[in-house]
């Protein structure tokens, strides 16, 4: 609390002239007693700084310091115990209080900020963003983000996955918003960019090497555990999950880079620029972008190119899918090109199947024409083009399936033996013996049969003859003799 010039002499005057005790000047005035103490200089001794309790504990202090020395960042509490098996009879506390005096403090570490020339360096780094919604499942959701190191322009978007193939679209489509490229790329050091790293020596990605070179840009990586030497990602980093993603619900990955691509063309170019505030970003890039490096023309290819194996369902398992090949390159090594929209399959240069990318997960994709050549190749697999022809001429035959299940019998054999019924009697008296057997609550094949030959009874149709005659009989039209003059003499 403090009190005026005129308070002050109040005081004084209180104390020295009237010699009033501190609680009466305090009363008379209005004031706090410690206002009056600190006015006229009265106040408790200093404490002395307090001193453990090293009876007990001063034997050790050299154990303790040596030990401190050797092992900064060992905890009390082992020291304790450590003092407990060389017959230390105090309290932990104590030993507590002591470490906390005699630790050796690592020095703070000071760094430099660093001055980038326009078009020297941009920073790369990936953010996980969280879980969104596919077909058949999640998938998690990533942000891809590189930095200018001089204008602060910034380019980021949404992607499924951290795979190299990944990471050099992401990095060709940076180039193409910047219009070029900068000398250098910083990245960390995750597994897709650097296969393996001793102390200074790193081996990094050959695919990324080779988009490196094509773009005539050198890759470089920080330190291990030093992400303040890519600072400018982060702060980029930070600066989007502030103002983009806090509180945005994102649906999928085509709205969210279609919404997170708005945002960068408005907000991010307008912000100051943190070294120089009178200055935007978009000024700064506006100087920086005729001297980054341009692109070749073409781009070099990233579409991801592998050899992969069908299996014996005609099949290839690719991204948490499956897509249909002809059956006859099942089982065998095929070529996969793959684009952010398109899957292709090739035998040599020959494509023999093509689909658009599918971002769900266990989704089957298969074509209707794979699928017919499979059956036409597969006799024992005419039993579900056998039921769609049942369910073709007899509506309502579905319900029969159902029972059939139920009662643990074999659709396929029934189905065939149903066909039969089928051709003998044809669909009309199918039709009607079904609609009576499913009436009377009966599924049984023999009483189908049965059905089928007293509707033929009723309605007075010619007996059925069965006559199955080899593939290898052809066919011929016979026609019938004259017999009008056949007995004639």
């Amino acid at each position: 609390m403090t009190v005026s010039a005129l308070v002050e002499a109040d005081i004084a005057r209180l104390h020295f002239a009237e010699h009033f005790p501190v609680g009466t000047i305090a009363t008379q005035l209005g004031v706090h007693p410690d206002v009056v103490k600190r006015v006229l200089g009265i106040g408790p001794p200093p404490k002395e700084p307090r001193t453990p309790r090293s009876l007990t504990l001063a034997p050790y202090f050299d154990f303790i310091e040596q030990t401190l020395k050797q092992y900064p960042r060992l905890r009390s509490t082992r020291l304790y115990d450590m003092l407990c098996e060389r017959n230390y009879k105090g309290s932990p506390r104590t030993v507590r209080h002591y470490v906390q005096q005699v630790r050796p403090r690592p020095p703070s570490e000071v760094f430099l900020r660093t001055q980038m020339l326009p078009g020297e360096q941009a920073q790369v780094d990936w953010g996980c963003v969280g879980k969104v919604q596919v077909p058949g499942g999640t998938r998690t959701l990533w942000v891809f983000v590189m930095v200018l190191s001089y204008s602060r322009a910034l380019w980021a978007e949404l992607v499924f996955d951290l795979s190299i193939h990944s990471l050099r679209r992401s990095l060709i489509r940076a180039a193409d918003h910047f219009g070029g490229c900068p000398r250098t790329w910083l990245f960390d050091n995750p597994k897709t960019v650097v296969l393996q790293r001793h102390g200074d020596q790193a081996q990094f990605h050959p695919l990324l090497l080779e988009l490196c070179g094509a773009l005539r840009v050198q890759p470089r990586l920080c330190k291990v555990r030093a992400p303040w030497q890519k600072g400018r990602v982060e702060r980029a980093m930070r600066y989007l999950w502030d103002r983009f993603f806090a509180g945005r619900t994102i649906p999928n990955l085509e709205v969210g880079n279609q919404q997170l691509q708005e945002f960068l063309r408005t907000i991010p170019p307008e912000r100051p620029h943190p070294d120089f505030p009178n200055r935007t970003v978009a000024e700064l890039f506006s100087g920086e972008q005729p001297l980054l490096l341009g692109p070749p023309n073409p781009l070099p290819c990233i579409d991801q190119v592998q050899p992969i194996k069908a299996d014996k369902t005609a099949f290839v398992r690719f991204d948490k899918n499956r897509y249909s090949v002809p059956p006859s390159f099942a089982q065998r090594v095929l070529t996969l090109c793959a684009s952010d929209s398109h899957v292709r399959f090739l035998d040599g240069e020959t494509e023999i199947s093509a689909f658009p990318r599918h971002y769900g997960v266990h989704q089957l994709l298969e074509r209707p024409e794979h699928r017919e050549a499979l059956l036409l190749l597969k006799q024992q697999a005419r039993a579900p083009k056998g039921r769609d022809r049942l369910r073709q001429a007899v509506p309502g035959i579905d319900e029969l399936f159902v029972r059939w299940l139920l009662a643990g019998r074999s659709v396929s054999t029934l189905t065939l033996r149903t066909l039969k019924l089928l051709d003998l009697y044809g669909p009309d008296l199918l039709l009607a013996a079904v609609t009576e057997a499913l009436a009377r609550d009966t599924c049984d094949l023999g009483a189908l049969s049965f059905l089928c030959e007293s509707q033929r009874r009723a309605r007075n149709r010619p007996l059925p003859v069965d006559l199955p005659l080899g593939d290898h009989v052809p066919e011929h039209e016979v026609i019938p003799h004259n017999l009008e003059n056949y007995d004639v003499r």
